[in-house]
Formats: C-alpha cells, sequence, structure tokens
C-alpha cells in the first residue's frame, strides 16, 4: 500500500472512532413485547411520542433493543433475561406479561411497565406513590373497566341475557383477574356468562364456532395483547356471525367491532415514553410514582350497530365519544 492511502485509510478509521465512541455511550433501551413487529406499529408511535417528549430521539442519542414475543407468552422469560444480559439501561413493557417476565428476569435494572391491573397486587411495584423498587409505570385500567363496559353492552343489547367472554388462558394472572370481576359484574346486572377460551388463530375460530352452537347474545372480549392483535379477524367473524361485540380498546371498533369502552391508550404509552426518558436522565424508577389512566374513551360503531338491526339508544350516542359512520 502506497503512504498516501495509508494515509487516507488511516484518516478515515479515525473520524470513525469519534462516531464508534458516541454510539458505545449511548443509553440503550430494552422493549419487550408480547405480540409481534407487525402489531407494534400503533404502540412505538405513541412510546417514541413520550421519548421525543424527554428529548430522546431513536438512533440519534437512544437506541433500542426490540424483542417481540409474538405471542408466544412462554417466550417472554427467556426474552427478558436476554435484555438483562445485555445491561440495557431500562427496560420498557407495555403489557401485563411483559410486565411480570421483566420483573421476575431482574431487581436491578429499571423497568418501566404498562399494565391494565393493579400494580400492587401484581407484585410489581409496594404502592403507587412510592414503587420502592426497580420498576414503575402506567395502570391503564383495562381490567378494573369490566363492570362499567358490561353496563354498557346490556344499554346496547338490552335483549342479551347470555354472553360469551373470550379470555387467553396463557395470560393466565390477568385471565384470573378480569375474570372474577365480570363475573361480579354480570351477576349484579343479570347477565348469564359463559367462558371461552382462546390463545391461537384457529382456537378463536373454535370460539366462535361456539357462540353459534350456544346461542349466545353477545360477546366481551377480555383485554389481551394477543387477542388486541387479531381485531380484525375479531371483528369479521362477529359480523359474519351477526353478535353484537364489546371490547376494552377503541382499535377494535376501527376495524368493525360494535362497541369499545377503555383507556386511551395512545396517551398511555406516551406516558410510558416520557418514564422512561426520565430514567434515563437519571430518575430512579423507585421514586416514580405509578401514573393512573385518566383518559376514558367510549366507542360505538354506528355503521355495525345498523347492520345488525340494533338501534343505539340516543343517551348512549350522546356520551359516546366518537360514533364511526
Amino acid at each position: 500500500m502506497r503512504r498516501r492511502e495509508f494515509l487516507g485509510v488511516l484518516g478515515g478509521a479515525a473520524a470513525a472512532w469519534p462516531l464508534a465512541a458516541r454510539a458505545q455511550q449511548m443509553p440503550v433501551i430494552g422493549f419487550l413485547e408480547t405480540v409481534s413487529a407487525n402489531f407494534g406499529t400503533a404502540i412505538l408511535a405513541a412510546f417514541r411520542q413520550g421519548l421525543g417528549d424527554a428529548g430522546y430521539v431513536e438512533g440519534q442519542n437512544v437506541a433500542i433493543e426490540y424483542r417481540w414475543a409474538e405471542g408466544r407468552y412462554d417466550r417472554l422469560p427467556e426474552l427478558a433475561a436476554d435484555l438483562v444480559r445485555r445491561r440495557v439501561n431500562v427496560i420498557v413493557t407495555t403489557s401485563t406479561p411483559a410486565s411480570l417476565a421483566a420483573k421476575a428476569a431482574t431487581t436491578e435494572l429499571p423497568i418501566v411497565f404498562g399494565v391494565g391491573d393493579d400494580p400492587v397486587k401484581l407484585g410489581l411495584v409496594a404502592s403507587l406513590n412510592r414503587p420502592g423498587g426497580n420498576a414503575t409505570g402506567v395502570n391503564f385500567f383495562l381490567g378494573e373497566l369490566a363492570a362499567k363496559r358490561l353496563g354498557l353492552l346490556r344499554e346496547l343489547v338490552p335483549a342479551a341475557a347470555r354472553i360469551a367472554v373470550l379470555v387467553n388462558p396463557t395470560d393466565a394472572v390477568r385471565t384470573e383477574s378480569n375474570l372474577k370481576d365480570v363475573d361480579a359484574a354480570a351477576r349484579a346486572i343479570g347477565l348469564q356468562v359463559h367462558i371461552v377460551n382462546a390463545s391461537t388463530i384457529a382456537e378463536i375460530d373454535a370460539a366462535f364456532a361456539t357462540l353459534v352452537r350456544e346461542r349466545l347474545d353477545a360477546i366481551f372480549v377480555v383485554p389481551d395483547s394477543f387477542l388486541n392483535s387479531r381485531r380484525v379477524q375479531l371483528a369479521n367473524l362477529a359480523a359474519r356471525f351477526a353478535i353484537p361485540s364489546s371490547f376494552g380498546q377503541r382499535e377494535y371498533c376501527e376495524v368493525g367491532g360494535l362497541m369499545s369502552y377503555g383507556t386511551n391508550l395512545a396517551d398511555a404509552r406516551r406516558q410510558i415514553g416520557s418514564y422512561a426518558g426520565r430514567i434515563l436522565k437519571g430518575a430512579r424508577a423507585a421514586d416514580l410514582p405509578v401514573v393512573q389512566a385518566t383518559k376514558f374513551e367510549l366507542v360505538v360503531n354506528l355503521t355495525t350497530a345498523r347492520m345488525l338491526g340494533l338501534t343505539v339508544p340516543p343517551m348512549l350516542l350522546a356520551r359516546a365519544d366518537e360514533v364511526i359512520e
């Protein structure tokens, strides 16, 4: 190699050294999720917005290591353990199963979670105001809204007496907690509940075959990351078999579901991103109080209601945050 070529190579390498040094110093977020990357677009958009509000932009001053369980909750412990081995600066989760897996994997690395149930009962924090450990985050209140959502379903479908409650049994902790709330709420308003399990695409098809066979009046889908990722399938099956449907997230109504009532998840996920940014700046998870969601929304798909031959009560329409036509 001639001297001029050697100096050129040396100069290029020297110019690259600062970039390599900056890459090594860039903080890393470990992002653990139950669904696949294809269904994580909406989650990431809101999360990145919150991260940006805190002054962090992926690829510029923060890196993100993604781990997607693709609906297989049994993979979560190993995925969480891998992030721990990589010594990321903070682990972020937006579902209860992923949050529990992260908490089980480490008591040292900070965790920012998003859960639909009481994080104290789940063992994620000591208290809401002072978490006290290595985890904090946002409570979506998806599970606690069962009574309200059942009441709205009865209001929209007053003739309903027997309803199917669809759950994902692989999310055992949340399923048990939610079923207790749903059962108590159903008994209070005189509804009979028929539990239907589904943790795969084929089992969702089988669940609707059960609904038709048992002549159930409506379906009430318990919030779950896997089921949410199959919202198009669920909405299409409900339409095909003319079954009124109730969900915990607005995304279902956007693809044809009848009604949803629940937390504004975009706002909650933005808060998760903001908390992750604060921890990267030096805040301790133990000192950051758990954020409790305050934005709730009722969405009614009027087109689906007409297709089902349902007349939406005027008072219900007046209370809806959005009516899809």
